[in-house]
């Protein structure tokens, strides 16, 4: 399925930096619950990531990814997501987060 040009505009991603990382037992696949900040204009948003075959809690943490930030709230468990981590997913089902080549500044628009 092809998207239109206006379409695509409408999905809202933008770098942040990740402040904390949790375990989440709870989650159905191993996942970490993170805590990323995106600036001043949209601030701190929680959501957990299925990330854990690739990446430790330690390497994680002040790392910036780029999520999308304009989903609705997403209950998982007794966890709230408030946005989507993106990643490439490997042939073993392992995610490889998309992240900037150099450090920017929190908060800046994907498009």
């Amino acid at each position: 399925m092809m998207l239109s040009w206006s379409e695509f505009e409408k999905v809202e991603m933008r770098v942040g930096t990740i402040l904390e990382v949790n375990d989440f037992p709870e989650a159905r696949k191993p996942a970490y619950q993170l805590t990323i900040d995106f600036g001043s204009e949209i601030g701190i948003r929680k959501t957990s990531a299925q990330i854990t075959q690739r990446y430790q809690k330690e390497e994680l943490l002040n790392r910036q990814i780029v999520a999308v930030v304009n989903f609705p709230k997403k209950q998982i468990g007794k966890f709230m997501s408030e946005c989507l981590v993106l990643g490439a997913v490997g042939l073993a089902g392992d995610v490889i987060l998309l992240a900037p080549d150099f450090k920017i500044e929190n908060g800046l628009q994907i498009g």
